[in-house]
């Protein structure tokens, strides 16, 4: 169920009762005044544009918990993923048998730097970088950076059901 037309329905209903309220003040405060309108009338105007504006913010607060309940799942989830990639990682990188430079390069190589930010980073030579690279590429039967990373990607996403895109839609 969509959630989207109650809540259009209860911001429809809070701006209505702000415009009664703030308009009813500005008349007062030009004098202006439309037909009287007896004061039961009035009151039962007042009490349910205030009931309108006390039901949006229980229903804002609602929303809001809501909110923030789905955020800490996402990154409850992120954390997960993010361990889950950090074991897929070094199960591939002793798959492949990989030598710890490598495994640095390689990690180097998966979270982005450039092979001159690599060398850096270890101290040596782009060109030793380089070599190390080709060998995780032949070990990991992979022709550059992109397959390798797609590799992992590919791996974490086995196991991840197909998305529901009629769930996701707003009506």
């Amino acid at each position: 169920m969509s959630r989207l037309p109650v809540m259009i329905a209860i911001v429809l209903v809070q701006a209505l009762c702000a415009v009664f309220f703030v308009s009813d003040i500005l008349l007062t405060v030009a004098g202006v005044r439309a037909q009287p309108v007896s004061w039961q009338t009035r009151e039962l105007l007042e009490i349910g544009a205030a009931l309108g504006l006390v039901l949006g913010v229980v229903l804002g607060g609602l929303a809001f918990r809501h909110n923030l309940r789905r955020s800490r799942l996402a990154e409850e989830r992120l954390r997960r993923a993010s361990g889950a990639f950090m074991d897929l990682v070094e199960e591939r990188f002793e798959e492949w048998g990989l030598t710890p430079a490598e495994r640095d390069v390689a990690m180097f190589s998966l979270k982005g730097f450039s092979t001159a930010e690599i060398a850096a980073l270890r101290d040596t030579s782009e060109g030793t970088v380089k070599a190390q690279s080709n060998a995780i590429y032949r070990k990991a039967a992979v022709s550059g950076r992109a397959q390798l990373m797609s590799l992992f990607i590919d791996d974490l996403m086995q196991d991840l059901p197909e998305p529901d895109l009629k769930k996701d839609q707003i009506a």
